[in-house]
């Protein structure tokens, strides 16, 4: 639906005509791309971890229920790069490959965790993209998933994508 990226550390990303995905590092031009961690958090916390969160994908629906319930935001507000349509992404297994048109694989890493930044972009946002408690008492994230680059190459809004399960025992996501 919508692909975007942002130069420098910050919420939102700014929605492209295309984005370039390069294999093992992420989108070409965004602050999140790299080998390595780029989430300042985590980079303070371990320089050397892989950077398991190169893309950041986020389903439509879930932008279109926000706006429901009165949320003015849009495609790259959220922080995502691939705004997705028609895939349930958040109960895709670890390691499910999105091929995105022709070039283009990522392997899903995790699910992203509704930061605390959320809410100063959005006041009350950040409750909205954590869902309900289960039996034991944690919380689900509904903020999008994550995904390291495999194959590299350029992509755009109107892009199909495809989920390719991994053999099983599927693991279910976990926060990256």
């Amino acid at each position: 639906m919508a692909v975007s990226r942002a130069a420098a550390h910050g919420f939102s990303k700014q929605t492209q005509a295309s984005i370039l995905l390069i294999e093992g590092e992420g989108v070409e031009g965004d602050a999140h791309r790299g080998v390595r961690v780029q989430h300042l958090y985590q980079q303070r916390r371990d320089p050397t971890q892989p950077n398991l969160c190169q893309v950041h994908l986020f389903a439509a629906e879930m932008l279109e229920e926000l706006q429901g319930a009165g949320f003015d935001v849009g495609a790259g507000e959220i922080g995502e790069n691939v705004l997705t349509s028609g895939i349930d992404l958040l109960t895709l297994p670890t390691h499910t490959r999105l091929r995105i048109g022709d070039e283009v694989i990522v392997e899903v890493t995790g699910l992203r965790t509704p930061c605390s930044q959320i809410d100063g972009y959005r006041n009350g946002l950040q409750a909205h993209l954590w869902g309900a408690r289960d039996a034991a008492g944690k919380r689900s994230r509904r903020a999008g998933v994550m995904a390291v680059v495999i194959a590299g190459g350029q992509i755009f809004p109107a892009d199909r994508i495809q989920a390719e399960l991994p053999a099983e025992p599927h693991i279910p996501l976990r926060p990256v």
